[in-house]
């Protein structure tokens, strides 16, 4: 890269597209009723359009971030936003549940192409004592898009229908290969072998993990029916996950023992600070997927708001968040960020069951305003610290690896969320309303009187999973190194 030449206008740049995948990430989620109205489906198949893209984003982040520093970032990332944008199409002319979810995987493995790119980027073209603001507006970015999707979501289900959530990334897709073809610079590669027994061990461990979460309590936490060769055959959920977590134990195994360059460099985890953020950043993930989803169906099917009454619920989390992310991101660049990141964490924690303690019918659904101003505030806090702590000692070398590890544990992070919250909320719904109860909520207000009371608990009592789930973070970050230690 030319030195004379400023980094800023190519790193713009692809933050538009790294903005729009994470964006995906939630956008469905104000939309749940109506897509599950228009394509006759059940919750947990609905859920699906989220996990599915989540785990096709997750599982080849690992790889993809070396695809970059083995052919280069710029067009390893215009391939992938080219894949994005071109499903995105799909999603919005699909016309089953099952067509969405397919095209949602190749949304997925297109977001996994670009999500890597971004952070290498900044590691390899601004110096380690001018990385604070870039690094900050990357995390600020990242938290920023989780909370808009619901917002952005909400606004476009109401004007013009679900299906525009898709394809409003079109044309921002189209605008965003032109900007990246013109300002992102060719940069220097590096000669990568690929560890293709790490690729399937990971992506096998985090399939059946994920699968079996979300699937277990569909079938009671038995057996499902799986057809093999025009032969059913009864697969135990426990032992589907039991075997997702041996294989990612073999993964981690082989990584150490495999003889050509594993798929997750072990150097990285010489760094307490690495290891430990993408800890934290992995329960960020999770928090971030799980805690809407409940939240729009109460709001939307329990207490009738629309898709845009529901969005503007978003907007205190937005609007604090987009305000003073980059304020906290300055203000940390060269001061201690672990109390402001547990302090985060914590805050984050209360706002979660905040929601979940407010979340009854007898109180109106506007005084969840307080509540998404608290989750705006405290998320300000982590997502850009965060990323500052996770790369500020990593070598130039390992800046594919390095961001391609650190975007995986966030999305892992997000997939299991995805899949503990549908559980969650199958087992809650069929507590207070009984077997079955998991196809209730198919529209906003379309709940009949008598399950409003029983719906309104079972969302409310699934909101705390997320909250409880976001206090290991704080623990992660309790033993991090102070800097310069």
């Amino acid at each position: 890269m030319d030195p004379s030449r400023s980094p800023w206008p190519g790193f713009l740049s692809m933050i538009i597209g790294f903005f729009m995948i994470l964006v995906d990430s939630t956008i469905v989620t104000i939309a749940i009723p109506h897509i599950m109205a228009a394509l006759n489906a059940d919750i947990n198949q609905v859920i699906w359009v989220t996990s599915a893209y989540l785990l096709a984003y997750a599982v080849p982040l690992l790889i993809t971030g070396r695809l970059g520093d083995r052919f280069g970032q710029k067009p390893v990332f215009l391939i992938g936003l080219i894949i994005f944008t071109a499903s995105s199409l799909w999603c919005g002319l699909a016309g089953t549940i099952g067509m969405l979810i397919l095209a949602r995987v190749a949304q997925g493995l297109g977001a996994a192409l670009m999500a890597p790119q971004t952070m290498a980027v900044i590691m390899r073209t601004f110096p380690p004592e001018r990385r604070g603001a870039p690094m900050g507006l990357w995390g600020s970015v990242a938290g920023l898009a989780m909370l808009v999707g619901p917002l952005l979501g909400g606004f476009l289900v109401d004007a013009v229908g679900w299906e525009w959530i898709f394809f409003i990334n079109v044309p921002i897709g189209i605008v965003g290969v032109v900007l990246v073809a013109v300002n992102v610079p060719r940069l220097e590669t590096h000669t990568h072998s690929f560890d293709i027994v790490g690729v399937l061990l990971s992506a096998v461990a985090l399939f059946l993990i994920v699968f079996g979460i979300q699937e277990g309590e569909t079938y009671d936490w038995g057996s499902m029916p799986v057809g093999v060769a025009g032969v059913t055959v009864p697969v135990p959920i426990p032992a589907m996950i039991a075997a997702g977590v041996v294989a990612m134990g073999v993964f981690v195994w082989w990584q150490g023992a495999t003889r050509s360059e594993p798929l997750v460099p072990l150097e990285l985890f010489r760094d307490r600070n690495y290891v430990l953020s993408n800890a934290a950043i992995s329960v960020m993930g999770l928090v971030a997927a799980a805690m809407n989803i409940p939240l729009f169906l109460y709001v939307q099917s329990a207490r009738g708001l629309t898709p845009s009454q529901s969005a503007f619920l978003m907007m205190p989390m937005a609007i604090a968040a987009g305000l003073l992310s980059p304020i906290a991101g300055r203000f940390l660049q060269n001061r201690d960020a672990r109390p402001w990141i547990a302090g985060g964490l914590f805050g984050m924690a209360g706002a979660v069951a905040w929601y979940g303690l407010w979340m009854e019918p007898s109180r109106s659904p506007w005084w969840l305003l307080l509540p998404s101003l608290a989750v705006g505030v405290s998320s300000s806090f982590i997502w850009g610290p965060l990323a500052l702590v996770a790369t500020r000692n990593l070598p130039r070398n390992l800046a594919g690896a390095g961001s391609g590890v650190y975007n995986t544990t966030r999305q892992v992070g997000s997939v299991l969320g995805s899949a503990a919250i549908a559980a969650m909320m199958s087992a809650r719904l069929s507590a207070e309303l009984g077997p079955g109860a998991d196809a209730q909520g198919q529209g906003g207000g379309g709940l009949p009187p008598q399950a409003v009371e029983g719906f309104s608990a079972a969302m409310s009592q699934s909101m705390f999973l997320p909250a409880a789930l976001l206090l290991p973070g704080v623990v992660a970050v309790a033993f991090m190194r102070a800097p310069g230690r």
